[in-house]
């Protein structure tokens, strides 16, 4: 009896062992997804200050743009008046914390107050879109 009682009880601690293991393997298959996924894409190559961003919408889709492409708000573009065509700046809203990396396309904004002018697709991206316009932080990035 006593035999039977404690091969149960080494039953009893195989299973918990096997589902503290298991439960340790899932852990570590999962946690380097998860740390791809928080992973930086873009490093930073200069900070370029705070602005005011506004955002463009369909009005004026399918008209080309400075840099002679067309126009499409659903991509994650953006105006200024001075960076190089083809820059990458991670705008970051200054309330929500929120960004997004747009590509600079075009010149603009014409409205002295405003740093940025984004395509719609990016303004959603921020929650800025029901808010018209935002205080946001610029800074120049790259891929890496």
């Amino acid at each position: 009896m006593q035999a039977r009682a404690a091969r149960g009880n080494d039953l009893s601690l195989a299973k918990r062992s096997f589902a503290i293991l298991g439960s340790a393997l899932l852990c570590t298959i999962a946690t380097p997804a998860l740390a791809e996924d928080k992973a930086e894409p873009h490093s930073v190559i200069e900070q370029l200050g705070a602005g005011l961003a506004s955002f463009f919408g369909r009005e004026i889709a399918g008209n080309r743009t400075a840099s002679g492409e067309k126009c499409d708000p659903e991509q994650l573009t953006a105006a200024h008046r001075t960076l190089p065509f083809g820059s990458l700046v991670r705008v970051t809203d200054a309330l929500s914390g929120k960004s997004v990396v747009v590509r600079i396309n075009d010149r603009g904004p014409f409205v002295k107050s405003r740093a940025i002018d984004l395509s719609k697709a990016a303004a959603r991206e921020l929650g800025i879109v029901s808010r018209g316009t935002a205080k946001v932080l610029l800074s120049l990035v790259t891929r890496n």
